[in-house]
């Protein structure tokens, strides 16, 4: 089946074919289970172990495929669907509504100014996916384009993944070869992680407690083997949507009973 995607209400100019036979490989929401399973061992490592210690270091470095597929699959949703501005204003939302949640993640409260300036990942998606309209975009100047996109990676320094998820949503966008997304997903995700060493060195932080931002790599061999199908319907698409700030009110919400029953079995356990 052909989409023309320059015949879709937002007037985009490419052209893509998503074939409807059985393909080999991961579709996306097997990828969107995956990166949920992998968010959700990240967000508990967050709250209940200690980043320093080797269960940590484990939990975090599967939690880095997380953000990576992510952004894939943002890009991929943007050639995809048929109608980018509903993408848009969809993603722009839950980045909204994501916000308190994050806020009481980080800090226990739900003051949306304990964390400024600081924001969800889906906020991040959001100025992405909108750097990938502009970059397609006929009414600006390549000049313009430029100037627009350095901006909104700038503006996405305020959520999670700042700056480097806008990169990485623009590089699987830009490029459509799969190898060569990898590639430059790959250079811009070490470049990444060397900041994040330079960083903790400059702060007097060991420089080995950011070696689980490796965990990005973990991503490769599922970009490599999607194959661009799509099987859920619209109750999964919400689903995730919905699980993300859930899942993290949740988490933060049971620690202090998580936390005095560790308590009570230790307790038990030594006798006392």
């Amino acid at each position: 089946m052909a989409i023309d995607i320059s015949k879709r209400p937002d007037r985009q100019i490419r052209k893509i074919t998503i074939s409807q036979k059985k393909r080999s490989g991961i579709t996306s929401d097997l990828m969107k289970i995956i990166a949920v399973i992998a968010m959700t061992i990240d967000h508990i490592a967050w709250v209940y172990v200690p980043l320093d210690s080797a269960l940590g270091q484990i939990m975090h470095i599967l939690g880095r495929i997380t953000a990576p597929v992510m952004c894939f699959l943002v890009a991929e949703g943007y050639y995809k669907t048929r109608n980018v501005k509903l993408y848009a204003r969809r993603l722009g939302l839950f980045a909204v509504l994501s916000h308190i949640p994050y806020v009481y993640f980080e800090t226990g409260s739900v003051n949306i100014f304990r964390s400024f300036p600081g924001t969800s990942i889906m906020f991040t998606l959001f100025l992405g996916l909108q750097a990938l309209i502009v970059m397609d975009s006929g009414r600006y100047s390549k000049n313009a384009k430029n100037i627009i996109v350095f901006l909104l990676c700038l503006l996405s320094m305020l959520g999670d993944w700042g700056g480097i998820g806008v990169v990485w949503i623009i590089i699987f966008g830009i490029y459509r070869n799969r190898k060569i997304q990898i590639q430059y997903f790959s250079i811009s995700g070490a470049v990444m992680i060397i900041l994040s060493i330079i960083f903790s060195l400059t702060n007097k932080a060991p420089w080995y407690g950011q070696l689980f931002q490796l965990g990005i790599f973990l991503a490769v061999p599922l970009l490599y083997k999607y194959n661009g199908v799509r099987k859920g319907g619209n109750c999964s698409r919400w689903f995730y949507y919905i699980y993300y700030p859930a899942h993290m009110v949740l988490l933060k919400a049971v620690y202090p009973l998580v936390l005095s029953l560790s308590v009570y079995i230790v307790k038990l356990v030594s006798g006392k």
